[in-house]
């Protein structure tokens, strides 16, 4: 089966088409700049190993997805070659904590969760909805980033607060990135030649949004996101975790309305708001290098709130086998990493500095060889884990791990 994954952001829209039998990509591409005056389109073939790039006015994402299907007809995977749509959903509530078929009801309680997922729900279901229009008849499922977390205890999901918020109105905690973790959590055990049985893995997904994830036996028993995508550790723009009486406090003081706190809490927080440089890792440690003291402050801070997570844990789980590192930043800083593991050999968890420093492009252990504790860097796969679990949800036999 040929799985469509749409990868949506406010102004973006990347894509991969598998083909699921051998878990093969055939095609992928992203558009940039939706709604801007020259938008980036960039377009890859399995067949030819070329890649296409050109621009163009792209006003709104119906266009931007006729663009797709247009790309896929032009390298000979033809719309109606398209078994399935698979989708990397947010949050659907306490409801929808797995993969599910799309339907109405399903649209329904993720808006009603759009105040929680304000960056995220509202382009997915207005996604969703032309999908179903420009491909009827094609099943489309959505993969919900809650669905990982779901095997964590109550303990580890219920908040302080009245029993009937819980009941009500799904507060909770969910966590998110489930399909990062889940593939990590499927990874790092063939890296070591063990099985997940008896493992405990930390899974530090850091990226533009960043989450931890405490896995043993293969699940999720606890995770830093809670109710909503903007908590846990500093995001690239959104808050992380906070006092909400300080939104009360600012609330007051600058007579803001929700709308207004929402918007400095998803787009001036995070990074951004500690440094006033930029959300970017990448520019922070250049201008920290440079000797910019807020840009050093939110790297500091971003280091510590994820070390203190690996600590918990570790704790939590009553011991520690593995910590890997995914994400844009995870994959990618070196200096991040070192900087988290550093001073844990009290964990036993012992980095090689060379093996970390090294340029490279796969997944690889960065631990020394005599560490007890393994560091890892794992180049997630979400796309793989979307299309795996929109061929379970159809009911066709999931291939093979090779």
């Amino acid at each position: 089966m040929r799985v469509l994954i749409p990868n949506l952001g406010s102004t973006s829209l990347k894509y991969q088409l598998l083909e699921t039998s051998n878990e093969e990509v055939l095609a992928r591409g992203k558009i940039d700049r939706i709604g801007g005056a020259e938008s980036q389109i960039v377009a890859w073939d399995a067949k030819s190993h070329q890649e296409v790039r050109t621009t163009g006015h792209v006003p709104e994402h119906r266009a931007a997805i006729k663009i797709l299907l247009d790309r896929l007809a032009g390298h000979a995977q033809h719309k109606d070659a398209i078994g399935a749509v698979g989708f990397k959903a947010v949050h659907g509530g306490p409801r929808y904590r797995g993969s599910f078929l799309i339907d109405d009801d399903l649209l329904a309680a993720m808006q009603d969760f759009v105040s929680a997922a304000p960056v995220h729900n509202p382009v997915y279901i207005q996604a969703m909805e032309i999908f179903r229009d420009v491909l009827p008849g094609v099943p489309m499922v959505a993969v919900f980033e809650t669905g990982f977390h779901a095997t964590r205890p109550e303990y580890a999901s219920v908040y302080g607060v009245p029993a009937e918020w819980t009941e009500k109105f799904g507060v909770r905690r969910y966590g998110f990135h489930g399909s990062s973790h889940r593939y990590v959590a499927g990874r790092v055990p063939e890296l070591l030649s063990r099985s997940s049985a008896g493992l405990r893995l930390i899974s530090c997904h850091l990226g533009g949004s960043s989450s931890v994830c405490a896995i043993r036996d293969g699940k999720s028993i606890d995770a830093s996101m809670g109710f909503s995508p903007q908590s846990g550790v500093e995001q690239s723009s959104r808050c992380g975790d906070l006092d909400p009486f300080i939104l009360l406090h600012i609330m007051e003081k600058e007579k803001l309305t929700c709308q207004e706190i929402r918007q400095s809490l998803c787009k001036h927080s995070g990074l951004q708001g500690i440094s006033g440089v930029s959300n970017d890792v990448r520019d922070l440690e250049k201008a920290a290098a440079e000797g910019h003291a807020r840009a050093a402050l939110a790297l500091e801070v971003f280091i510590y709130e994820v070390k203190k997570l690996v600590g918990a844990y570790a704790a939590a789980m009553g011991g520690l086998d593995a910590v890997a590192f995914a994400g844009g930043i995870g994959e990618n800083s070196c200096h991040v990493r070192e900087q988290i593991c550093r001073n844990m050999e009290f964990l036993g968890l012992r980095l090689d500095p060379e093996a970390n420093r090294r340029a490279a492009s796969s997944d690889r252990i960065i631990s020394t060889p005599s560490s007890a504790v393994a560091a890892l860097v794992v180049y997630t796969n979400e796309e793989l884990m979307v299309a795996r679990e929109t061929v379970r949800v159809l009911g066709e036999k999931a291939p093979a791990k090779a």
